[in-house]
């Protein structure tokens, strides 16, 4: 039974979970729950011959066992492209090698769990091709980078797989995660209260998606995520409950939240696993960014298995985005952008809307109103936060760039993101240079759109369906959006992903003397959505640059 603690809040209702049986039958264990066979048929199979079959086989698995102890930790160490079956040939199969394949099958096999790894992707559409004359500048602007041979490779060490029989069964320590903020955002807290649930060895219940503040937004877990599909994809990984079981619900709980940021695995661990044996549960909130991104290869594994597998998107989100992207590729390739416009964006990061005198006060009363969410650098005028680079494209300045890197004027253009501040009048510099505008208000019918009204997880979710599969996708500023996204779209075969680099751009487009469009293109060669590894750089986030830990090179990929 639980025992409780001093008191800092209270926390939800939650009702007791259902068992469920994780582990699936095998012949083995068949065998062994089949009735029993009479006296007469086992004197008929207890023959000398068979009883010297089941001696050697007796010794054959404990030698076989001796191997595995042996072989275990130098094959934990070995790098992706060197740890798996596809990277080692055999002239001939050895006895030794063949009582190793058996007994494999008694650790899981995650790239072979159902549902396959494959099939369990959200994968984007197949890009359309560009057809018909196009300038060099057009042909350049559409081109895919080349992706290196780099392909997902999501195979956990012995060591990894090993433990996961023991932890995917855990029923005595329990996990509860509040996520908060925005639809991305939340994805990153859920991803790390996996990762979180795993280093310590507990079981994890559903994330509690906490009501936005910004955007009212009440929407629970299981209409934003398919949860059935969640618990299926890391059930080798970590047990998944709806709720809490009746022993450990208590009138009173503590929650942590006090977590500071780049914690790593022991920390985790010193600082928990004391409190989560006695008490049997610990409930975390404020985990953004908390967990650090320099974690061992078999949980950065896990965290992409978490981000581009296990997080689909609920069924009505999912059929309905799905829909949306088909309408806009069905017509040829398109560019998807997401615009950052919204009236929040402006308040929070200091910047001026572009929309004139009348809408900038607006947009200062709201700061003075709600300086909490204003973002860093509170020193630094609008001017200075602009040509740092802190502040989103507008869209005159999209177009600009657009135009720039050779993008047609035909150029079909989806636009992800919230309702622009200002409207129509926002968007009107963008539309004048490129006509073909189109929102998820423009593609939905009848009435698509009516059960997500007021609700922004899933609007978001529906853009983020939709450039997915775009040819080229562009964000206007930095955010849990781009960074997603661009790591998916790695993760889905390298397709085309260009980051503004606003601070080098934004002064060229000052200077009106200057052919900028030769400069545009030659800033943004590198930052097309090539592969980029993550340890390039300290404190990448391996979501947004899933390369090496998650995709390698020549050799056997999951799909």
């Amino acid at each position: 039974m639980a025992k409780s603690r001093n008191i800092k809040n209270p926390i939800f209702t939650l009702t007791p979970s259902p068992v469920y049986h994780l582990l699936p039958a095998s012949p083995f264990t068949s065998h062994l729950l089949s009735p029993k066979k009479s006296p007469r048929n086992y004197n008929k199979l207890l023959t000398p011959p068979t009883l010297c079959l089941i001696s050697l086989l007796v010794s054959l698995t404990l030698f076989g066992f001796s191997i595995l102890g042996f072989t275990s930790s130098s094959q934990d160490s070995l790098p992706c492209s060197l740890n798996s079956p596809s990277s080692l040939s055999f002239p001939s199969m050895s006895i030794s090698s063949m009582l190793l394949t058996s007994l494999s099958s008694v650790v899981p096999k995650n790239v072979e769990d159902e549902p396959r790894m494959a099939k369990s992707l959200m994968a984007p559409l197949p890009l359309q091709p560009v057809t018909g004359y196009v300038s060099k500048e057009e042909k350049e602007f559409w081109e895919q980078p080349d992706g290196e041979g780099y392909k997902p490779c999501l195979d956990f060490s012995l060591k990894y797989r090993k433990a996961s029989a023991r932890i995917s069964k855990e029923r005595r320590r329990f996990l509860v995660v509040v996520a908060s903020g925005g639809l991305n955002q939340q994805r990153n807290q859920i991803v790390d209260a996996v990762v979180i649930a795993r280093i310590l060895e507990a079981a994890l219940v559903v994330p509690v998606l906490q009501v936005n503040p910004i955007w009212g937004d009440e929407s629970e877990f299981s209409e934003i995520f398919n949860v059935e599909h969640f618990k299926r994809v890391l059930r080798a990984d970590v047990r998944i409950v709806s709720s809490l079981p009746s022993t450990h619900l208590m009138s009173r709980q503590s929650i942590e939240n006090q977590i500071p940021y780049d914690v790593s695995p022991y920390w985790i661990r010193a600082r928990f696993s004391r409190l989560l044996n006695e008490e049997g549960l610990l409930i975390l909130k404020a985990l953004d960014s908390k967990l650090s991104k320099n974690l061992p290869h078999d949980l950065q594994k896990l965290r992409c298995k978490v981000a581009f597998h296990a997080l689909r998107f609920a069924a009505p989100i999912q059929d309905l985005g799905n829909r949306l992207a088909k309408r806009m590729w069905i017509e040829g390739p398109y560019i998807a952008l997401h615009l950052r416009l919204e009236k929040d964006i402006w308040v929070r990061s200091g910047c001026l809307s572009s929309l004139g005198p009348e809408y900038d006060k607006i947009i200062a009363k709201s700061r003075e109103s709600q300086p909490e969410y204003l973002t860093g650098r509170l020193n630094m005028n609008h001017i200075r936060r602009r040509l740092a680079g802190l502040c989103p494209l507008s869209a005159l300045e999209i177009a600009r760039f657009l135009k720039a890197l050779g993008a047609p004027s035909t150029a079909r253009i989806y636009v992800a993101g919230g309702e622009p501040f200002g409207g129509s009048l926002a968007l009107q510099p963008l539309i004048s240079e490129f006509p073909n505008v189109i929102t998820k208000e423009i593609l939905a019918r009848g009435g698509e759109l009516s059960p997500f009204i007021k609700k922004a997880s899933a609007l978001a979710a529906i853009d983020y369906i939709v450039s997915l599969s775009s040819n080229v996708f562009i964000p206007s500023h930095g955010g849990n959006f781009g960074r997603v996204m661009q790591g998916h779209r790695a993760y889905a075969g390298h397709k085309k992903h260009i980051r503004p680099n606003k601070r080098a751009m934004l002064p060229v487009f000052e200077n009106s003397t200057f052919e900028f469009g030769s400069i545009i293109r030659t800033l943004h060669k590198k930052s097309q959505g090539q592969p980029e590894p993550r340890t390039n750089k300290r404190d990448r986030d391996v979501i947004a640059y899933p390369v090496p830990e998650c995709m390698c090179k020549h050799r056997t990929p999951i799909f």
